[in-house]
């Protein structure tokens, strides 16, 4: 079985509130999946929508192509930053609570990357779009914790969690 995953990720300041949206494509088979997060970063988000795709999958060794318009997740997989991350032992490397859960859910499928250029008009990219900035503009009382996100903010600035990076404190 093949899949097309198309994903992409949005925050509204960076950090600040965040979404992410995934199109899922096999044959007639059609999905849509998103959600939105109180804090976190676009980085973080674009992450996240390849993680629920393949997270959405239910048959083991799926043959999966990404689409994605972020150079950062593509980069990071096809040519190889991921590799090096890992036999370094992730030091120094952002978002690691996301990449070692896309590890552990890329290992059950085939995956490979392809990046797409972002609002340039491919239909399921600006879908995917759509969803993430809906997902992020939701009342923040339907918004998630990012709590990989907060727990890298009070790991950096344990005595002033609101004093990290991005702060608007002065």
């Amino acid at each position: 079985m093949k899949v097309e995953i198309f994903t992409d990720g949005s925050a509204l300041g960076n950090p600040g509130p965040g979404g992410y949206g995934v199109v899922l494509r096999s044959g007639r088979h059609y999905r849509e999946i998103s959600a939105g997060y109180k804090l976190t970063t676009n980085n973080r988000m674009e992450l996240m929508a390849v993680i629920a795709g393949l997270e959405a999958l239910k048959k083991k060794g799926t043959d999966v192509c990404v689409y994605s318009d972020s150079t950062y997740v593509v980069k990071a997989v096809e040519e190889g930053w991921l590799n090096n991350w890992m036999a370094k032992g992730f030091k120094k490397t952002k978002n690691v609570d996301l990449w070692k859960r896309y590890l552990t859910v890329a290992q059950r499928h085939k995956v490979r990357f392809v990046w797409i250029k972002g609002h340039a008009g491919h239909p399921q990219n600006e879908k995917c779009d759509q969803l993430a900035v809906k997902a992020a503009s939701a009342p923040e009382e339907d918004l998630l914790e990012d709590s990989g996100f907060i727990g890298s903010r009070l790991l950096l600035h344990p005595e002033h969690p609101d004093e990290g990076p991005g702060s608007t404190t002065g």
